[in-house]
């Protein structure tokens, strides 16, 4: 009982020595406590402002992030997940084709293949391999996607222009090489004169022991189109365009043009190729595409494939020590 009278005193004591305590009505009218309390709730809302805004630009950078990221099936196998092209633009005339190369990535992944489609058939067709053919001037856009993967594809502009109407002569000369191309339907056959110049060049080189036979001369668009892309198929674009003309740019279609005994290059040092070499403009023909000159002629050296001149033409450019394009002034160069 002693120890409960002590304790009862002691806290009386502490309420005399601090009046406030236990008082509500002081804490309810004292000033600086309430406008402290709105302080923390303007800081309360400065926080929520600042997490919304972070919140809005967080969601913006991971919606940009999402509408750049190619969709890839997630089942544990490898698909396709970006295509990439040699060329991403491509002209061509009325009738003329032209492939871009398409490279599928990752380079591990099982199923390459291509969906192929042309936003106008009217303007340009594309077969299943890429092939891009003109049809009509104008332009449209050719798109492959990948079979593994429809989330991923590549665009290419295409621009068609007119057909070539018309044969071009310079200083006389008909000419057919990368700037200048001839009709598709320019179908003249073996040049009468030509002709007649070559078996007289063969006759002659045979009283000399040399024997020379022709392998190719006259070929028509069609047969040119298809010779050039069969070689594009084995050897690529840019291999074949130093050898093989495309269609409507080979001299064998002017009639004037001549192979004689081998295509290889080595013709060049058997007695054949050099008794060509020394004589063949005497005959009225030149060698088209000399040793040195590809990157004037636009083709490799071909030392079997001679060009009909005439006689007094072919005798001022053998003399020149150029070929037809320097002795000319002209270029040989595709527009695409």
């Amino acid at each position: 009982m002693k120890n409960i009278i002590r304790m009862v005193n002691i806290l009386l004591a502490v309420c005399m020595l601090f009046p406030s305590c236990g008082r509500k009505s002081n804490l309810a009218s004292d000033d600086t406590l309430p406008d402290t309390t709105v302080e923390v709730k303007d800081t309360t809302a400065e926080d929520t402002t600042a997490e919304d805004t972070t919140a809005e630009d967080t969601t913006a950078e991971d919606t940009t992030e999402a509408d750049t990221t190619v969709v890839v099936p997630n089942d544990g196998k490898v698909h396709v997940d970006s295509i990439k092209l040699d060329k991403y633009t491509v002209t061509v005339k009325v009738g003329e084709s032209d492939m871009p190369w398409v490279t599928m990535l990752p380079e591990n992944a099982p199923d390459k293949s291509e969906i192929w489609k042309s936003s106008d058939t009217k303007i340009a067709t594309v077969n299943t391999y890429g092939k891009i053919t003109g049809v009509s001037e104008g332009e449209c856009t050719v798109t492959v996607t990948s079979a593994d993967n429809e989330n991923v594809s590549a665009t290419v502009k295409v621009t068609v222009k007119g057909a070539v109407k018309e044969v071009t002569y310079i200083d006389g000369i008909l000419i057919a090489n990368k700037t200048y191309a001839l009709p598709a339907d320019y179908n003249p056959g073996v040049d009468a004169q030509a002709n007649n110049a070559l078996n007289e060049m063969i006759n002659a080189a045979k009283t000399e022991g040399v024997i020379l036979r022709m392998i190719s001369g006259f070929r028509s668009y069609s047969t040119q189109n298809t010779l050039y892309n069969n070689y594009v198929a084995r050897d690529g674009k840019a291999e074949a365009d130093r050898y093989s003309a495309r269609p409507g740019h080979s001299e064998h279609q002017t009639g004037l043009a001549f192979d004689l005994n081998s295509l290889e290059q080595s013709f060049e040092n058997t007695k054949e190729g050099k008794w060509l070499a020394e004589n063949c403009w005497k005959y009225g023909f030149i060698i088209r595409y000399p040793k040195g000159k590809e990157s004037v002629t636009g083709y490799m050296f071909e030392p079997w494939h001679v060009r009909y001149l005439g006689k007094d033409v072919a005798k001022k450019v053998y003399e020149s020590g150029k070929c037809l394009e320097e002795y000319l002034g002209i270029t040989s160069v595709y527009e695409n």
